[in-house]
């Protein structure tokens, strides 16, 4: 029997619902109206289509938002100074840095110049300090929507073992900390694997739940799969595919054809955790904006 699809637009559409619901009555109470900011330095194509798509999604919300963009030889400081600006600006409740940056610039002193209150991508040291010791705090956007797709679909994770493939600090090392966490979408005993581990199928094959993040395609194997398990596939590649209308096609991280006919729930590419990432993206901005405004409610 086929793996059950689950269907990340569908969840998606139903956070961002919530959201709507949520930041319309966070501003008739506070009269604040949430604001993010996206900087992109360069023209990598992928990147200016997600920036595009992150602003309309504020848009579509009725939110102030901006797009600034950096010429690719852009200087570091000044790149920094317009984050100490938006870090001032009132109007502004999220900051977002869109990666990758440009081999001259340091990435890491870029993050860290992002006030952590306004950090909605989760990625200033204090913030991933925050996650770790479960206390509240913006968490990186995929690993929040891996964990919504979970609890949404009714996946039991409390006792399960689920195995990480990838140990990134966007989503393989936030993603287990999430697992580990006491709760709903918790309680999971969690294993990180990597390009070192060994015996990677092996490990696999006794996973519950497998979170397959290294970017590499079809990496993961169907014959990997532990029969029933969830799988949640991160990856998102582009390949050569003559019979495809643009001669290629994208796939995930993990041999969906094969492994569905083994799983128990199967997330596709396109369309499984892509969609939740802006959706949390809306629902960070919005906790950032109420948490910057004192608002309790």
């Amino acid at each position: 029997m086929s793996a059950r699809i689950i269907d990340g637009k569908a969840i998606a559409d139903r956070v961002r619902a919530q959201v709507r619901a949520d930041a319309d009555a966070f501003i008739a109470r506070t009269g604040v109206t949430p604001g993010l900011i996206v900087l992109i330095v360069g023209e990598n194509p992928a990147s200016q289509v997600y920036v595009r798509n992150k602003r309309k999604a504020c848009l579509d919300l009725g939110w102030y938002s901006e797009i600034r963009a950096f010429p690719a030889e852009v200087s570091q400081s000044e790149v920094e100074a317009q984050i100490e600006a938006l870090n001032a600006d009132p109007r502004v409740h999220g900051i977002l840095l869109q990666l990758p940056l440009p081999r001259h610039m340091d990435e890491q002193a870029l993050l860290e110049r992002i006030r952590p209150e306004k950090d909605v991508d989760g990625f200033h040291p204090v913030n991933v300090g925050k996650l770790s010791l479960g206390l509240p705090a913006p968490i990186p956007c995929t690993p929040l929507g891996i964990q919504r797709l979970l609890t949404e679909e009714g996946i039991e994770t409390r006792g399960r073992l689920a195995v990480v493939i990838g140990r990134s600090n966007i989503v393989g090392k936030p993603v287990a900390q999430l697992l580990l966490r006491k709760g709903a979408g918790g309680d999971a005993t969690v294993c990180v694997a990597h390009s070192r581990t060994a015996d990677l199928p092996g490990l696999v094959r006794q996973a519950d739940i497998v979170v397959a993040a290294m970017g590499q395609p079809e990496f993961v194997k169907g014959a990997w799969i532990k029969p029933g398990a969830t799988v949640i596939d991160v990856g998102i590649n582009r390949i050569s595919d003559p019979s495809a209308p643009k001669g290629s096609r994208l796939v995930g991280d993990v041999e969906f054809a094969a492994a569905r006919e083994v799983a128990g729930a199967i997330t596709p590419v396109p369309g499984g955790v892509g969609p939740m990432t802006i959706a949390m993206l809306m629902h960070n901005t919005l906790e950032c904006a109420r948490r910057l405004s004192g608002d309790s409610a």
